[in-house]
Order: structure tokens, then C-alpha cells, then sequence
């Protein structure tokens, strides 16, 4: 396996951003993505602008691995409020969109108590085909 932790994210601890596995198309697996900077400092209390970096994040992890969002199978996205996700659905629409464009893979949407960083109200996790 070749794992892919690019330098605009921050540093990780205990996993890596993306695993990509050998073969004929490449798999990549896209570890949890939350809506923070290189430092990993939560960009904003606002969960569309945590989703839009989140997927950016996701994103940056596919094109280390020579992928783009087109490459992207399957999205798994986690929130910690499922009322204010559903909210503000028109915004995370829009912030969506600026990031994938008009792709849509495979996609779940979980609820949870809480997200391991403080701060943070929505993670995302790919699997992306690279060819």
C-alpha cells in the first residue's frame, strides 16, 4: 500500500490521510476529513463552511494520489446535528458543488453524538477510483 498525506493538511496521529492499494484502477480510501486548516484549526462554527473544507480536504488527498473529485466513488458524510444539517441543506448544496462540481458518487449521511475534534459538526470520508 502507498499512503498519501499531503502537506496542506495537518500532520497526521494514528492514521493517514489516504491508502491507496496497487492493481489495475487504484483504490483510494480517504481517511475522515473535518473542516480545519493546514494546522488543524476548525476553519469556522458555521457547518456549511466546515462541510465545504471538509470536502476540499477529501479532495487534496485524492489529487496527492493523482485523482479530482471525478475520482471519488463513495462519500461518507457524519454530523453531529442532523436538524441543523437539514437546515441549511440550499448552503451545503451550494458549498458542495463548488468543490465536486456536478459529481455525485455514492453517498450515506450518519448522525453521531460527536465528532473526535472539538468543534467539529460534520466529517467526511471518500473511496476514490484512480485510474
Amino acid at each position: 500500500m502507498k499512503f498519501h498525506n499531503p502537506s496542506g493538511l495537518p500532520a497526521p496521529r494514528g492514521f493517514n490521510h489516504g491508502v491507496e492499494t496497487p492493481g489495475g484502477g487504484r483504490l483510494l480510501f480517504v481517511a475522515g476529513q473535518i473542516g480545519c486548516d493546514q494546522r488543524g484549526v476548525v476553519v469556522s462554527a458555521d457547518i456549511v463552511e466546515q462541510f465545504e473544507r471538509a470536502l476540499r480536504n477529501a479532495v487534496e488527498v485524492v489529487g496527492a494520489a493523482g485523482g479530482s473529485p471525478a475520482s471519488i466513488a463513495r462519500l461518507t458524510i457524519y454530523t453531529t446535528d442532523m436538524v441543523e444539517y437539514r437546515s441549511r441543506l440550499k448552503g451545503l448544496g451550494q458549498g458542495y458543488r463548488r468543490v465536486m462540481g456536478r459529481h455525485y458518487p455514492a453517498m450515506a449521511l450518519l448522525e453521531g453524538k460527536g465528532l473526535f475534534e472539538p468543534g467539529a459538526k460534520i466529517e467526511v470520508e471518500a473511496t476514490a477510483l484512480i485510474p
